[in-house]
């Protein structure tokens, strides 16, 4: 973890376990407990094309999001829609967006399910808004026949519980929230004796925009009466609000007002952080390291300023850091 400071532009190396000791009696932790689905399927286009389905947000009217994706490669030699592949025995390794025409407005799934796409969404092409026909609840579903969305940087496939932050209680995110990783039940106490409370929201990821450097797409937050609440008072007495994930800030920068008070809320958010816009909700984040292409790089700026993430990306380029979800972590503070 490399912990970077606003006011002087400092930087400190540590790890994700030394977090309590960079904040203080009186903070206040916001995470976001949406749990990672097993979002991705296997499918054939109406032609027998090979594809691969990832479901990323569940729309209103049973109605779904959906990106298109192309294999890779196989990671191993079982036929996942042969109608006789056992379970868990999940054919595709790396996929790359779809871009193309679809074969076919039905893409089947591995056991009995069929994906229905309606119509583009917006102006992507590689995501479709689409109803779902399964043989079960879309949960038992995808716990059956489903598999974490992955890329290219993972070798193979790791269970979902792999994908799961420690405090995730609502299963709703297509990719996991991943800068709550390094936070472990040891870590919540430490902070909690230390006098940094921890407070929810829920916002449920989709799919990642990196590859096609595309606008982010609306997603379904809810922060609560009480999170609110907890946020304004721990600032009205002076204390740091630090937000673990870009998702946090996002549900957060939907509900503050011009006064930089934080109200409930519930619903779809389209805001967009950018430096432009600013950033109040939060005082810190904790968060991954992103792309170039990442549109959470605009929101880090805002909330860090361009000069401390200039600095920061470059130590972390020097120094080895790792990026993605599995990578380290990065501390952006006053």
């Amino acid at each position: 973890m490399m912990v970077a400071y606003r006011h002087d532009l400092s930087l400190v190396h540590a790890h994700a376990h030394d977090l309590p000791a960079f904040l203080d009696e009186g903070d206040l932790v916001v995470v976001n407990t949406s749990g990672t689905l097993a979002a991705a399927l296997d499918a054939l286009g109406d032609d027998g094309t090979p594809l691969v389905v990832h479901l990323s947000q569940r729309l209103p009217g049973a109605r779904w999001l959906v990106e298109l994706r192309r294999p890779d490669g196989r990671a191993d030699a079982a036929e996942p829609l042969s109608g006789m592949a056992p379970r868990g025995s999940h054919g595709y390794g790396a996929t790359h967006p779809w871009f193309e025409a679809p074969p076919g407005r039905e893409l089947r799934l591995v056991g009995g399910g069929l994906v229905k796409l309606a119509t583009r969404f917006e102006s992507s092409q590689r995501l479709w808004v689409a109803t779902l026909d399964l043989p079960d609840p879309v949960l038992t579903y995808l716990a059956v026949h489903g598999r974490p969305i992955r890329y290219g940087y993972v070798t193979r496939d790791w269970p979902l519980d792999t994908y799961q932050n420690v405090y995730a209680r609502e299963p709703g995110s297509a990719e996991m929230p991943s800068a709550g990783r390094p936070i472990t039940p040891e870590l919540i106490t430490r902070l909690a004796a230390k006098g940094i409370a921890m407070t929810p929201v829920v916002l449920h990821t989709g799919v990642s925009s990196l590859e096609a450097n595309e606008h982010p797409y609306p997603e379904w937050y809810r922060v609560p009466a009480a999170t609110a609440s907890r946020i304004n008072e721990t600032r009205r007495d002076g204390g740091r609000v630090v937000a673990i994930g870009t998702t946090v800030v996002r549900a957060l920068e939907t509900v503050v007002d011009r006064h930089e008070l934080v109200h409930p809320g519930e619903g779809w958010t389209e805001v967009v952080v950018t430096p432009e816009r600013g950033a109040t909700a939060v005082d810190g984040l904790l968060t991954g390291w992103h792309e170039p292409e990442a549109s959470h790089l605009r929101m880090l700026e805002a909330i860090a300023g361009p000069a401390l993430l200039a600095v920061a990306y470059r130590a972390a380029s020097d120094e080895g850091y790792l990026w993605h979800e599995f990578g380290d972590v990065n501390l952006l503070l006053p």
